[in-house]
């Protein structure tokens, strides 16, 4: 199988999720690499507004809904809404992602795909992930 390697240094999170999430329905393995340095747009008080009242969302522990914290997480659960992982084939593409912060030894010396960068310097996932915590 083909693998794809993105590497998401100052990539958009939304236009890399819809590319992620497309290649693995075509039946290719991805890895998102530096997941904490993907950025959010948008107007940051509100972002981080949003996000917290998603996080707020969840009540007991063992209920749910969860939501994660670890940028590379919110990476996958935001690729995650771009499949249908209900289903059979949205559940075997979303088996095929794997996101990771920084970059891990195995995909050093590998070419890496980039995605358009933002211009606006407005919200990274490390910034989010230390709000929500």
């Amino acid at each position: 199988m083909n693998k794809i390697v993105i590497d998401g240094d100052g990539a958009i999170l939304g236009r890399l999720a819809s590319y992620a999430a497309k290649q693995a329905l075509l039946g290719k393995n991805v890895a998102v690499l530096n997941c904490e340095n993907i950025v959010i747009s948008g107007v940051r008080v509100t972002t981080l507004a949003e996000y917290r009242t998603v996080r707020a969302r969840g009540g007991h522990a063992q209920k749910g809904p969860y939501f994660p914290t670890q940028p590379a997480m919110i990476v996958k659960r935001t690729i995650r809404g771009m499949l249908s992982h209900r289903e059979g084939r949205g559940a075997a593409a979303f088996k095929r992602i794997r996101c990771y912060e920084g970059i891990p030894k195995e995909f050093a010396e590998s070419k890496k795909e980039k995605i358009k960068k933002s211009d606006a310097g407005v919200l990274n996932l490390k910034e989010l992930s230390e709000e929500l915590r």
